[in-house]
């Protein structure tokens, strides 16, 4: 089996290492974060130093990483970079929601080094590895060699047509999310306002057939009635994509009215301190502003 060289250890890094591994490849992992590489160690994965080492490594190198600042410094920063040192028919395949420019740049410095790179972020939660979808940028660059090594994390690959274009399609993705997670939290915070019992809102709606009844609310519903709020997709990653999806509307004048208000939700969650928990910690949000009134 291949090397596969893994940037960022994080909630869906540590998902994709775990198919790697169980298809028997050999993953070389950066993260930045010690606790992470502790972690990392742990379970098995090969240790580098930097993401220049990671290149030294293998040909294949997914990244899983937080935001487009740090997707430009891993792969172009001239002391440390996967560029650095990556040899020629390397393949950067980049899985972190970004925005199109940023994988524009990164497309545009690898080939200078005759580096393949490609858009490829993930649609799926963290739980359901193995049945996410792929929207790939460059599907032209997929052999069958890489082809297999995604296939062990995601069972849909689609060809979005353009680098950068996946990040579009992401983009767009996570304001869909951003508008079902925060009508869901401020629901079931009318709700507890008006004295109706949440189990019973809950498993009214739920079994009812109705066309509100998405994925989102059927996980987020449980969440919030049981006041869990550990984090499955943080407040902090939602606010960062919303502001990707502005500026995108932005660019092409576009008013995107509802996810502005998101916008507006997610700072106030930050500012109160819940931008590390869950994004149904927004309902904490709608609690508090309801009991100031």
């Amino acid at each position: 089996m291949d090397n596969v060289g893994l940037i960022g250890y994080g909630v869906m890094g540590k998902a994709i290492a775990k198919k790697l591994m169980n298809s028997n490849y050999q993953v070389f992992v950066y993260d930045k974060n010690k606790s992470e590489i502790e972690l990392a160690k742990k379970q098995g994965v090969f240790i580098c130093s930097s993401p220049h080492d990671v290149s030294l490594k293998t040909k294949i190198i997914l990244l899983s990483l937080p935001n487009p600042e740090i997707v430009l410094d891993v792969v172009g920063n001239e002391n440390h970079g996967i560029l650095k040192s990556a040899s020629s028919g390397t393949i950067i395949v980049d899985t972190s929601t970004v925005d199109p420019q940023t994988s524009k740049i990164n497309y545009s410095k690898s080939s200078l080094k005759k580096v393949e790179y490609t858009d490829s972020p993930i649609l799926g939660r963290p739980e359901f590895v193995g049945n996410w979808t792929l929207v790939i940028g460059r599907n032209s660059i997929i052999n069958n060699n890489l082809k297999n090594i995604l296939l062990t994390f995601a069972s849909n690959i689609v060809d979005a047509g353009a680098i950068g274009n996946g990040n579009i399609l992401k983009i767009l993705n996570n304001l869909m999310f951003g508008a079902i997670n925060s009508i869901t939290c401020e629901v079931l915070s009318l709700c507890k306002d008006q004295s109706i019992d949440l189990n019973l809102f809950f498993d009214t709606i739920s079994k009812s057939g109705a066309a509100t009844t998405s994925k989102l609310f059927l996980e987020l519903g449980p969440k919030i009635i049981k006041n869990d709020f550990s984090t499955v997709f943080s407040i902090n990653n939602l606010n960062k994509d919303i502001q990707l999806g502005l500026d995108l509307s932005k660019e092409s004048k576009s008013k995107i009215t509802i996810s502005e208000n998101v916008k507006k939700l997610t700072d106030l969650s930050i500012s109160n301190g819940f931008g590390d928990e869950d994004t149904s910690a927004i309902f904490k949000i709608y609690q508090q502003m309801n009991d100031k009134k």
